[in-house]
C-alpha cells in the first residue's frame, strides 16, 4: 500500500468535507510567452477516480491567455481531458473559477468574477464536477494532468489548481509535479 499525500478539505470548525474526495494543490505562476505552455500539475500513480478538477485564479491574469485546456500525459501520447481547443482565459481576474463540468468533448468551464456569476449542472448532470478515471501508463512511466494554454507575448498570473480523487488500486494516488513558473 502507497503512501497518500493528500488531504481532506476542512471547515471553519476543522471537520473533514469529504464530497470531493482527497485534495492535492498547486499553485502555479503564469508567465509563459512561447506559443503553446504545457504545465505539469498532478502526478497519477495506480488507478484513481477524480472527483474534482478546477483552478482558482489568485493573481488577475494577463492578455492573450487562450486556448485553455486539461490533458493527460503518460510521456507518449497525450489524453485530452477537456477540449483540446480550449477556453480564452485573457485578464480573467482574481477569484475567477475555472473547471471541467462536463465530457472530455467539452470545453474547460469558465467563471469569471468580473461581475456576479453563477454556474450550475445541466439537468442531465448530477453534480457540478464531471468525475472519471484515470490510470497511470504503466508503474515505470510518469503520468501526469497538465495544464496547456496559448500565448504570442508574455502573459502574467497565479492560478491555484485543486484535483480532488478516490484511490481505486492499491497504489491509487495523486502528488503534485514539479514546481516551476509558466
Amino acid at each position: 500500500m502507497v503512501a497518500v499525500n493528500a488531504a481532506y478539505w476542512r471547515d471553519a470548525n476543522h471537520v473533514p468535507i469529504t464530497y470531493n474526495g482527497l485534495d492535492v494543490r498547486k499553485q502555479v505562476t503564469i508567465n509563459g510567452s512561447s506559443a503553446t505552455v504545457n504545465v505539469p500539475l498532478f502526478t497519477i500513480t495506480g488507478v484513481v477516480q477524480v472527483v474534482a478538477l478546477y483552478g482558482i485564479v489568485t493573481t488577475n491574469l494577463g492578455t492573450n491567455h487562450t486556448a485553455a485546456y486539461w490533458r493527460l500525459q503518460d510521456q507518449t501520447a497525450q489524453v485530452d481531458i477537456t477540449l483540446n481547443t480550449g477556453t480564452t482565459l485573457s485578464s480573467a481576474k482574481a477569484g475567477s473559477i475555472i473547471a471541467k463540468k462536463g465530457l472530455a468533448a467539452a470545453a474547460l468551464t469558465k467563471v469569471d468574477s468580473v461581475a456576479g456569476a453563477i454556474s450550475e449542472p445541466t439537468t442531465l448532470e448530477t453534480t457540478y464536477f464531471s468525475p472519471f478515471v484515470m490510470a497511470q501508463k504503466t508503474t515505470s512511466i510518469k503520468t501526469e494532468i497538465e495544464y496547456v494554454y496559448t500565448t504570442n507575448q508574455a502573459t502574467v498570473g497565479v492560478i491555484e489548481f485543486h484535483v480532488g480523487f478516490i484511490p481505486l488500486s492499491s497504489d491509487g494516488d495523486i502528488s503534485v509535479s514539479a514546481t516551476a513558473a509558466y
